[in-house]
């Protein structure tokens, strides 16, 4: 809990100070004074104001008691009277481009803080799973082309466009944009010794999926990476104990169902009910190299309102391991593609769901960006740094939506100023504000409650 709150909090205060840094550093360099550059509202914790600054400027540092937003206070005659000798260094007195360019800088800074830290990512290095693949979910999208469980894929694309594929997560990620894009992906399979690689397409166009969820992969049939179907850590007191299974037993069959993998075995496990009940299956075990015959008898647990079979144990060994690690150009590179990937899927994923071929369920608020915080600070540096990448990208494609109370509002209010020669007017501006408003807290709701749907069920 503490690492989770820690964790949230260090995201929020760097996402949230370069995107306000972003409008400072762009409004300073176009010559506007800016009063105060706060991270945070409410009470100030910390308040400073650097002996050294660019010439003009007493900005004020201040970092606030609530962290959930922040602001860059800059001399504008909208907020209050402006001495006659610094009106010239005003927002409002500003040519269009440099008030434009002062309110893009937000938002850009933000995909330019997901490019760096992609970029470090790359070069640093992280431990993903090897694209080898479980056996397919039944009568799913994988299943129906072909893949049986065990392949290796070593490259994917579109439109016969194929690139290697370096990991698991790799190409999890193909998958998200061909499904959610209505996309077939090819798939090129290693062959076995002294046989070629052989190609065959998944059919994802063929998907009618609107939430980008767990329940999206099993419909494709692609779950898990290939795992040993071994048990892991047995709990006390659960089914896995009662019928006497023990932490590195290696299932080999249940009943007539050879297993091979821990996915398949996890599938096998999940389906050992009738109706209401549990069904009692024949185990065929080997441990230390020696067959045994175990019966488990399965709990029955319910999960989304479909009863399930679980035996309260680890089911499947950790699975082989790459590093995936790029060098110096192709590090940067690839920093900047992925961050052009996530930010046009966001967009698409937005447009969908304004015209209601997506979810709102995709939409998430600050309890989900906390738990994911937590579990990315507990796996690891990289990890962390490849959420801290994801939520910044999502930010910045955020503030640049044409809602008014954001920075994609404003942008608009100076399309309309370009196109017209005339600035919104005050009665209109107020409309507008009230509208974003109102929208803005429709969004906000709508993302807390599915936080609590997805966190408490």
């Amino acid at each position: 809990m503490l690492l989770t709150v820690i964790a949230f909090v260090v995201a929020l205060g760097v996402l949230i100070a370069v995107h306000e840094y972003g409008h400072y550093r762009v409004a300073v360099a176009c010559g506007v004074k800016v009063e105060r550059f706060s991270v945070g509202f409410g009470k100030a914790l910390l308040r400073w104001q650097p002996k050294r600054q660019h010439p003009g400027q007493q900005t004020e540092f201040v970092i606030g008691a609530f962290p959930f937003g922040g602001y860059v206070k800059m001399l504008d005659e909208r907020e209050g009277p402006v001495a006659p000798e610094e009106r010239h260094r005003a927002f409002n007195t500003q040519p269009l481009r440099s008030r434009a360019a002062i309110v893009a800088a937000g938002p850009i800074a933000n995909l330019l803080l997901a490019v760096v830290l992609y970029t470090a990512v790359n070069w640093i290095g992280v431990q993903e799973p090897v694209a080898k693949l479980a056996r397919p979910v039944a009568a799913s999208l994988a299943e129906a082309a072909g893949l049986r469980g065990g392949e290796h894929i070593t490259q994917a694309g579109f439109d016969g466009d194929l690139s290697p594929v370096q990991s698991f997560e790799d190409l999890r990620w193909r998958m998200t944009r061909g499904a959610l894009d209505g996309h077939d992906l090819t798939l090129e399979v290693a062959g076995e010794p002294g046989r070629p690689a052989r190609q065959l397409v998944l059919p994802l166009s063929r998907m009618e999926t609107k939430d980008a969820d767990p329940q999206m992969f099993r419909k494709i049939g692609v779950v898990a990476p290939l795992t040993r179907p071994e048990i892991g850590e047995v709990m006390a007191g659960s089914a896995a104990e009662s019928a006497g299974l023990r932490n590195g037993d290696v299932v080999r069959a249940i009943g007539d169902t050879a297993i091979v993998d821990g996915q398949q075995l996890r599938e096998v496990i999940r389906a050992s009910v009738d109706g209401d009940q549990p069904r009692t299956q024949a185990w065929q075990v080997e441990r230390g190299g020696q067959p045994l015959k175990i019966d488990v008898k399965p709990e029955v647990r319910e999960e989304g309102g479909v009863k399930v079979g679980r035996i309260g144990a680890y089911v499947g060994a950790p699975p082989e391991m790459v590093t995936v690690r790029q060098g110096l150009v192709d590090g940067v590179w690839r920093g900047v593609v992925r961050t052009w990937e996530v930010s046009a899927l966001t967009v698409r994923m937005m447009g969908k769901m304004v015209i209601g071929e997506a979810s709102l369920k995709n939409l998430s608020g600050p309890l989900t960006i906390a738990d994911y915080a937590g579990k990315s600070a507990s796996l690891g540096f990289t990890q962390y740094l490849v959420f801290l990448a994801l939520i910044s990208v999502s930010l910045g494609v955020l503030n640049l939506m044409p809602l008014p109370v954001l920075d994609g509002g404003h942008l608009m209010y100076y399309l309309w100023e370009g196109l017209t020669g005339k600035s919104v007017s005050d009665a209109w501006m107020e409309r507008l504000q009230r509208g974003g408003v109102a929208l803005l807290l429709v969004m906000m709701s709508v993302a807390l409650f599915n936080d609590v749907t997805r966190l408490f069920g």
